[in-house]
């Protein structure tokens, strides 16, 4: 048995806020209780950002009710603000996510914020979550590249990145948001926040726009990171990111750590069976 890799479903959240066809909330059900059942210990499903600006999560709270919640599985939404937390929490959210960008660029116009008055938004979630007991994760866009801004420095990934692992966010996924970023400019980013945040407390989000993701990710693995996001069936995208192409595909990521000799316990024939209906969802042929 290899040294254990986890890998973080976020297709049923992440996959398919992009998608332009309206998908039932029984579908995304559908989609969430396959992938319970192929061994993931968090699975990223709802969002509780206004429909009006990301109409695809919508249902959210209506996933998370219908949901088969299968034991020792978190199941994660992610909160932008005080309302979107107090949603999330009303619907039993397993854990939450803030996110953040490392460029000014993206941060205006992901969520018309600078990065300072985003991480000010932050402070009332993180201390209801802490009065509760509830995990938050911290997301930072544009890790390496700007759509908006161009190459983005390690040193100001590694800002954010200390900022909200010090207000308490329990892990730090870093994201190619645009899909550019190549092994050198992730080992140096890498380099860079693993000196504020230790590299336990990293994960990596790569979208394969450029087909370079499996390599991002064993940069990551050199650099100590045993988290990467990933969305079954490739779904996914950033409706505020020009041309970003999906997520890296869960099953590609699982089969590659699998040949590297690492473990990530998951079930590949349940994950082949979820890529396939992560794709019919696309096409829009339900579940």
């Amino acid at each position: 048995m290899g040294e254990r890799v986890e890998i973080f479903e976020v297709g049923p959240r992440d996959g398919l806020q992009n998608e332009k066809r309206a998908i039932p909330v029984a579908e995304k059900v559908a989609l969430v209780d396959c992938l319970s059942g192929a061994g993931f210990s968090r699975i990223e499903c709802a969002s509780f950002v206004s429909p009006k600006w990301v109409p695809q999560m919508a249902g959210s709270a209506e996933v998370l009710a219908g949901i088969a919640r299968a034991p020792g599985v978190r199941y994660a939404a992610l909160t932008p603000n005080m309302r979107g937390f107090q949603d999330a929490v009303a619907a039993r959210a397993s854990e939450v996510a803030v996110f953040a960008a490392a460029s000014e660029g993206f941060s205006k116009a992901n969520i018309n914020a600078t990065i300072e008055e985003s991480i000010a938004r932050f402070v009332p979630i993180m201390e209801a979550a802490r009065e509760i007991g509830m995990p938050v994760r911290g997301y930072i866009s544009c890790v390496t590249d700007c759509p908006y801004d161009g190459a983005v420095a390690p040193g100001k990934v590694a800002e954010v990145a200390e900022r909200l692992f010090d207000m308490g966010c329990y892990e730090i996924s870093l994201g190619d948001t645009i899909g550019q970023a190549t092994p050198e400019s992730i080992t140096a980013m890498l380099q860079a926040v693993s000196g504020v945040v230790p590299a336990d407390r990293l994960a990596g989000h790569y979208h394969d726009t450029a087909g370079r993701a499996l390599a991002n990710i064993d940069a990551s693995l050199a650099q100590g990171v045993r988290v990467f996001d990933a969305a079954v069936g490739g779904l996914g995208g950033c409706p505020y990111a020009p041309g970003a192409a999906g997520n890296v595909a869960t099953e590609a990521v699982q089969a590659h750590l699998a040949r590297s000799g690492y473990d990530t316990g998951l079930d590949a024939a349940v994950i082949a069976r979820a890529a396939d209906m992560a794709r019919a969802m696309r096409r829009g042929e339900g579940s």
